[in-house]
């Protein structure tokens, strides 16, 4: 196993990277060179440019995210579910010399049709640091993922994130709205009208209606809206994925914690997990698939 590695997260609009000394990360970077932002430059060059210091020829550099889809960097196929946590880093693509794109996982089925990149990746290193049956994913598309100690068996995609910056940017719900302040306590009302009603829809014209009948303050219409996402993703997603067990969430502190609030009210019992040390325990997991 080598002693010296990069690891890379690849995504539509960053990138962020890490150099690691055995268990010690040395050094990290980012930019905003995403695979929709290389502004005529090569993944090459933009790789490169981001590790300067840190290569040699025997220094590998393990990849996930979009950097592995149509628009990245060279396709690194999905792996369909289930699928054993081990297969994800025997499986992975070379791209060029010493440097690899790690699988994203699908699940093709008549009641589910989903994919994931980045997120398997998060999903190696969080079963070591938090281990649960069902793994939680927060950020613009939400991962849940139905897993144990040895493999994934499921999984379906929320589109939260998306939906709140559409709504409060570009739809009637948000125009004309003067800027935003934080508000626990419309963060906590549109949770729990989130929570308590799974129709959706009609709620969302409501948000307009009432800040301009000053029901709600212009101010807080972000919190609210927030809120009522949030609710409404789990109040469903907890019909598909019934019962007792624990719920790893893995995100950064504030949207984990919004969560955690959300699993609270319908009493779910949830651990938080930061998405950057999941992902780059997910890295140091599968590096012996590259070293030899």
């Amino acid at each position: 196993m080598t002693s010296r590695y990069i690891a890379i997260d690849w995504g539509s609009t960053n990138l962020r990277a890490w150099f690691y000394q055995g268990d010690e990360c040395q050094d990290n970077r980012q930019s905003e060179a995403g695979v929709t932002r290389l502004n005529g430059r090569s993944p090459e060059a933009v790789l490169a440019e981001v590790t300067a210091g840190w290569r040699d020829d025997a220094t590998p550099v393990v990849m996930a995210g979009m950097v592995g889809s149509n628009a990245g960097w060279k396709i690194a196929p999905y792996l369909p579910v289930p699928v054993h946590f081990s297969e994800i880093g025997q499986q992975l693509t070379s791209v060029t010399d010493n440097v690899w794109i790690i699988p994203g996982l699908s699940v093709s089925r008549d009641d589910n049709h989903n994919v994931m990149r980045g997120e398997e990746t998060q999903l190696l290193g969080a079963r070591h640091l938090a281990p649960a049956p069902l793994y939680v994913m927060p950020g613009t598309h939400c991962k849940w993922v139905l897993a144990d100690n040895q493999q994934v068996f499921d999984f379906r995609t929320v589109m939260t994130g998306e939906l709140h910056h559409l709504l409060l940017n570009h739809s009637l719900v948000g125009a004309g709205l003067p800027k935003q302040e934080d508000s626990a306590e419309a963060f906590a009302a549109g949770l729990e009208k989130g929570l308590s009603d799974s129709a959706l829809l009609p709620q969302l014209f409501e948000v307009r209606a009432s800040h301009v009948l000053g029901n709600l303050p212009r101010e807080q219409v972000n919190e609210f809206l927030s809120g009522l996402l949030i609710g409404a993703e789990v109040n469903s997603m907890c019909e598909r994925f019934p019962g007792e067990q624990d719920i790893t969430i893995v995100a950064g502190k504030s949207l984990a914690d919004r969560y955690q609030q959300a699993f609270s009210a319908v009493g779910r019992r949830s651990t938080y997990v930061s998405g950057d040390a999941a992902f780059q325990a997910g890295i140091r997991s599968i590096v012996h698939a590259v070293a030899n």
